[in-house]
């Protein structure tokens, strides 16, 4: 089954052409090497930033802990760790503590009981951040665009507005790739986040931010999208959980750029957390009336599952290998690139961009206009599409009938773990390894498995058939307590 998976999934991912390598590694030498100290971010020593969210809400819904203690918890500790890491771009401190105050105030009239709370409630006063691609009332929903740099969110986006009504409270906004096109997370904004295992390496894309923040216990939960990997990516690079959901299940509203066409397919919206036991509740209620489609009520047994395994597709000249540590612990798009390029602003030309970035004039990121020249050279082939779309529905209708509803498939999250900065310019579709399942339209679960030799987090992506992502959440909670989860930054 391997051999004929991994011939389908190179067949299906590399449609790309390798002008762009020569261009990508001369970015890359250009750009140099930066200058930081290594595994630099501070240890943890608060005992509230160590509890999950859903342990924090208990509390809080209990009267054990006040809700503004832990907000201000959070507050001090990005205070101290995120000047290091850039992962929140836009702090919302001053209302969320305000809004803290108020659910302590609420709690105080003691008029309701834990129970109903918790139904009202579930993550009841719980810190939360959110990527900045999402609209968050007053808050910058850029996506890194220098010509969106002054758009600012009059509402939230659904599943924004889901989470802070089940109690959540926004900490900030975190950083992502320029239009989220991108699996290293800077831009001319906001600038570029880090790893906090190795301020060296890159935090992974598109929610970037998002993982980082997370690592570095700025924050517990958190809101991501995926539409290649860009959930599960940054949660591989950080050593954190993320779900990319089974399609159609939670909404995309309320984000940019807004997903056309064949790419509403692709995009989903998730938990990213640090800790398992998030990840279901989360998804509950960022689901909303969608959360019917799927079976998170029903037991699952681990012993009665299927396990299927790959170790990776076996590497190419546009995609690395897959690290012997990690194995051992698609494209048609209604609305071009190019133009989303140009939101709030004229018309762009790639190949000047490009001339006016090698002189240091460009507003945009040589990934953003190494996409916009790539996509100027592949041009739509009506044949060349229906081959791969074929090949795609092959591919599907294989892996769905081996797992069934009560099969799981483990595989790599990404070749190597965290790379350094500017690294992948000269990998630029090592995303394959996540893509492939946004292309298949099924739910993964990325887990954490602990710490390399280098003090790097390594993970797994955990797969099952559509609307199955009951399995893949048990399978991470599992996984879990034999791995030991995330791994606090600085603990080595």
């Amino acid at each position: 089954m391997a051999s004929r998976f991994t011939a389908r999934v190179r067949m299906l991912l590399l449609q790309a052409v390798g002008f762009l390598i020569g261009l990508v590694g001369r970015a890359a030498r250009a750009l140099g090497s930066p200058k930081f100290d290594s595994r630099t971010t501070r240890p943890v020593t608060e005992p509230l930033l160590l509890l999950s969210g859903v342990q924090l809400a208990k509390l809080i819904r209990q009267r054990k802990v006040k809700c503004i203690d832990v907000i201000q918890a959070y507050i001090k500790r990005i205070k101290a760790v995120n000047p290091m890491i850039n992962g929140i771009v836009k702090y919302r401190f001053e209302a969320a503590e305000e809004e803290a105050h108020a659910v302590d105030q609420k709690l105080a009239g003691k008029e309701e009981d834990e129970a109903t709370l918790e139904k009202k409630w579930p993550f009841l006063g719980v810190p939360l951040t959110v990527k900045e691609a999402f609209q968050l009332q007053g808050m910058p929903n850029s996506s890194g665009l220098v010509n969106r740099r002054e758009t600012i969110s009059k509402t939230d986006a659904t599943v924004v507005a889901l989470l802070r009504e089940a109690g959540a409270i926004p900490l900030g906004m975190t950083n992502c790739s320029e239009l989220c096109m991108w699996y290293e997370s800077s831009n001319n904004i906001y600038g570029r986040s880090n790893n906090p295992y190795d301020l060296r390496r890159i935090v992974g894309g598109s929610s970037g931010g998002e993982g980082c923040t997370l690592a570095a216990a700025c924050s517990v939960i958190g809101v991501g999208s995926d539409i290649g990997g860009s959930i599960r990516m940054p949660a591989f690079f950080n050593g954190v959980f993320g779900h990319k959901p089974s399609p159609g299940v939670v909404p995309n509203k309320g984000q940019f750029p807004v997903a056309r066409g064949a790419q509403e397919k692709f995009q989903c919206t998730g938990p990213m957390c640090r800790y398992a036991e998030d990840l279901t509740p989360m998804l509950r209620v960022m689901a909303g009336p969608g959360i019917k489609k799927l079976k998170l009520d029903a037991k699952v047994n681990l012993k009665d599952l299927k396990f299927y395994w790959m170790e990776h597709d076996g590497g190419s000249f546009l995609i690395s290998k897959v690290d012997q540590d990690i194995i051992e612990a698609m494209k048609k798009e209604p609305m071009k690139f190019v133009d989303l390029l140009s939101d709030h602003g004229k018309p762009i030309n790639p190949l000047w961009e490009l001339v006016k970035w090698c002189m240091g004039l460009s507003v945009y990121t040589i990934p953003s206009i190494g996409l916009a020249l790539l996509e100027e050279k592949l041009k739509y082939d009506h044949e060349k599409y229906i081959k791969f779309k074929a090949l795609e529905e092959s591919l599907h209708q294989e892996l769905v009938g081996m797992l069934g509803d009560d099969g799981v498939f483990l595989y790599p999250s990404h070749p190597t773990a965290a790379p350094k900065h500017h690294v992948p310019l000269t990998r630029p579709f090592n995303f394959a390894y996540t893509g492939v399942f946004n292309a298949l339209g099924l739910p993964v679960t990325q887990c954490p498995l602990g710490l390399n030799a280098k003090g790097l987090p390594l993970g797994i992506q955990i797969v099952a058939g559509p609307f199955n992502d009951h399995l893949t959440l048990a399978v991470a909670q599992y996984f879990e307590k034999c791995f030991g989860g995330w791994v606090c930054p600085g603990k080595f």
